[in-house]
């Protein structure tokens, strides 16, 4: 005679028991990584349609109206529902457009959380709430020409994202004139990928994409990684030993590079959104001027937004962003 042998009751019971943990650990996680591939094929889609679309305008600035009185309040400001009706929608399909003060009619959430998780802001409404220094950056003497504060609009797409519009009637074109940031801003877009829904946070379901240059304009939408590089350091050395700021991307995770100098530019734009605090140092773009050591590379203060082609010996901080 053979034993039959088997589980008992209860130790079948432990085993779903374990089952579950498991499962209440791994989980999330999973979906969590799910999620986050999902919403990064989602931004580089916006991101190329936007850029066809902006691609087909003969101009960025000069839609709507934005006035000021002597004390520089806004007598009126048609502009950014009027970039979007009478600009946009004619290169791109939109569902809804939502003006001023009405932004929550097109999805965009009242709150949302920063890039390194650490703050919860309200959603801006005007370019100043977006960064105060697009409107008083501290630049000399208003070289670079003027940036209407104007209030935000917003509109929906065909796939479901909602989309704010902050939008600059005055920007300018790309010269060697002058290097502020401030007013090379036509169009900034901060999007939500699912509309009001959660979880509402910069890097995940939230980002941007800016538009700069009235003629000839460049579509920016980096990604950027939630922290800078834990040290200042050169943007090229010839010390094989010392650590440059290509290899400090690829040290923090392979899938990260140095921004370009537009995308390092809608950084600072963006800066409040990922929470960058007030560094003093320059950070690094990858935009070579002259090649090795003694050579220049774009670099840009987010104090100021004051962009200098400087030495690639210097060092400077890194903020790096998604390939």
């Amino acid at each position: 005679m053979k034993r039959k042998t088997g589980f008992t009751l209860a130790e079948i019971l432990i085993i779903l028991a374990i089952i579950g943990i498991v499962a209440a650990i791994t989980l999330p996680s999973l979906l969590v990584n799910v999620n986050e591939k999902a919403w990064d094929a989602q931004k580089k889609a916006l991101h190329a349609r936007l850029a066809q679309a902006i691609g087909q305008m003969n101009t960025l600035g000069g839609y709507g109206t934005y006035t000021e009185d002597a004390e520089g309040t806004a007598t009126a400001d048609t502009a950014a529902e009027s970039f979007i009706l009478d600009a946009l929608s004619k290169v791109y399909k939109i569902n809804n457009v939502c003006g001023p003060d009405k932004l929550s009619s097109c999805g965009i959430p009242s709150k949302i959380t920063t890039l390194n998780g650490e703050a919860e802001i309200t959603f801006p409404t005007k370019i100043s709430e977006l960064n105060e220094k697009l409107v008083n950056g501290g630049h000399a003497n208003g070289e670079d020409g003027d940036v209407a504060d104007t209030k935000a609009a917003a509109f929906e797409t065909v796939n479901g994202e909602s989309i704010a519009v902050f939008y600059n009637p005055l920007c300018s074109s790309d010269t060697s004139a002058n290097h502020y940031v401030q007013n090379k801003m036509c169009v900034n877009f901060v999007y939500d990928l699912n509309g009001a829904e959660g979880p509402n946070q910069v890097g995940k379901d939230v980002g941007f994409i800016t538009a700069l240059y009235n003629k000839n304009p460049i579509v920016a939408a980096p990604i950027p990684y939630s922290t800078d590089y834990t040290t200042t350091v050169p943007h090229y050395s010839e010390n094989s030993e010392t650590v440059d700021a290509s290899a400090a991307c690829k040290l923090m995770a392979e899938d990260l590079r140095l921004p370009d100098r537009d995308e390092l530019a809608s950084l600072f734009i963006n800066a409040p959104l990922i929470n960058l605090g007030e560094s003093t140092s320059y950070y690094w773009s990858g935009s070579v001027i002259s090649s090795g050591n003694s050579g220049l590379a774009w670099s840009s203060l987010f104090t100021r937004g004051h962009r200098n082609r400087n030495a690639r010996s210097l060092t400077y901080s890194v903020r790096c962003v998604r390939k």
